[in-house]
């Protein structure tokens, strides 16, 4: 299946089928204990912002590392079924488009409760949460693009069918800001996700020569570089 020619490659691909499911799971476990709703989620940065600011950026490193992730396995799917894969991968793109803005709201969110105190942040929270914005259409992507993608993995046999349903389960993940999702149907979700795709991505990993050391060199100093830049800025 390997493809030189393909985009973004297999390294990246690789990376964000294994680190993506494991990322997001980790952000989860990281804030369990926490009530899953706003009020709950403010109160316990207030109590251990380091832990929260953790868990929320551990998630959102995880959503966007699923999008190489889902770009190879449609590949696998359009074999067989390009329909399938094109909307599957669409749709669950966009769906992560979706939880990367809910990230940026959760993360302002809790610097409110810095600058104005935990009982203004939650009261401010609450008089806005249901505010219009564009990222609400890709709600019902959000959920529904796991699903096309799970029976397009099934109907190709890119997956097998266990596999497949643990996709599938990913659509049960809570959408939303400042959501906790560690409630038994978040994790089960999330371990759907792991189980479908950690696998996958080890396979894609091993499909090739490794990388050559002044690749792996430069990559490991741009991570840093990168927020170092990002903080300047």
């Amino acid at each position: 299946m390997t493809n030189k020619q393909t985009l973004p490659g297999r390294w990246v691909e690789g990376a964000g089928l294994v680190l993506g499911p494991v990322l997001l799971l980790a952000g989860v476990l990281v804030r369990a204990g926490a009530g899953d709703f706003f009020p709950d989620q403010l109160a316990a940065y207030a109590a251990a912002p380091g832990r929260m600011v953790l868990s929320y950026s551990l998630y959102a490193a995880g959503a966007v590392l699923l999008w190489p992730a889902v770009t190879a396995l449609a590949r696998r799917i359009a074999v067989a079924h390009p329909g399938w894969a094109r909307w599957g991968v669409t749709l669950v793109v966009l769906g992560l488009f979706g939880r990367v803005f809910h990230a940026g709201v959760s993360h302002l969110a809790f610097h409110l409760v810095d600058a104005l105190g935990l009982a203004a942040a939650q009261r401010a929270v609450e008089a806005t949460y249901g505010a219009f914005h564009v990222f609400k259409a890709v709600n019902l992507c959000i959920m529904g693009g796991w699903i096309v993608l799970a029976v397009g993995a099934y109907r190709a046999r890119a997956l097998g069918v266990v596999r497949c349903v643990c996709l599938a389960l990913a659509a049960g993940l809570p959408l939303g800001v400042l959501k906790g999702s560690s409630d038994p149907i978040s994790l089960a979700a999330l371990l759907g996700l792991a189980i479908a795709l950690v696998p996958l991505g080890v396979t894609v990993l091993k499909d090739g020569p490794a990388p050559r050391w002044w690749a792996v060199a430069l990559t490991v100093a741009l991570v840093p570089a990168a927020f170092l830049f990002g903080l300047a800025g």
